[in-house]
């Protein structure tokens, strides 16, 4: 089995970071903050979109971007924690198959923020906004992961929001949606009847269709 997990809202809580941080970058730039609401609805989605999104011009979007990274790099793990019985799943997956990480996030600070909480061991690959042309919800985020991976037929993707779900379709990879995340169950349920609580309860799960 392979398991592939989403980061913020499945695996970890960085709201308070992402949302501090879009905040300076707004500062930075001369621009009016957007209400905290408008930047969590968001989140999940890669950050030039988000940007855009927030009523930020074509050709500023990328400016605000590099504001931002630069400033989460800074605050990224002093304001992100697991999500309960995050550490739990990650362990007990690692016991039933072989495990990666799929997010919109970039690469590059998600593999620091999961060497801070002990956690990077026990993937074989992260594939962040860095590493591909087109991020969640289309297919080639899971697709590279895989690409990495050994040959199996039982994959699943765990996520929180529809574009995790929407990108395992895609891909034609099955999916499982959390509810301590951002996504509406409601939502969820569009794309995927394999929906918990949190990682914990997906991969007691997926445990259980093994015996």
């Amino acid at each position: 089995m392979i398991i592939l997990f989403d980061l913020d809202g499945t695996l970890i809580d960085s709201t308070d970071a992402i949302v501090e941080t879009f905040h300076y970058s707004f500062d930075v730039h001369g621009m009016q903050r957007p209400k905290d609401e408008e930047i969590k609805a968001l989140i999940g989605y890669p950050l030039d979109i988000m940007y855009a999104q927030l009523g930020v011009e074509e050709g500023k979007v990328w400016d605000f971007v590099h504001t931002y990274k630069e400033e989460y790099r800074k605050i990224s793990t002093l304001k992100t924690e697991l999500l309960p019985r995050a550490v739990e799943a990650v362990k007990e997956a690692s016991k039933i198959a072989t495990l990666a990480i799929v997010t919109t996030k970039t690469a590059k600070y998600s593999k620091v923020l999961m060497e801070y909480f002990g956690l990077m061991q026990y993937f074989e690959v992260l594939i962040g906004r860095e590493d591909v042309v087109k991020p969640k919800p289309d297919a080639e985020p899971i697709l590279n992961a895989l690409k990495s991976l050994p040959k199996d037929e039982n994959i699943w993707m765990i996520g929180d929001t529809k574009l995790d779900l929407i990108s395992a379709n895609e891909a034609n990879v099955n999916c499982a949606a959390v509810l301590c995340g951002y996504g509406k169950e409601e939502e969820l349920k569009m794309f995927t009847n394999v929906i918990f609580n949190d990682a914990f309860e997906v991969v007691k799960y997926l445990k259980s269709t093994q015996s």
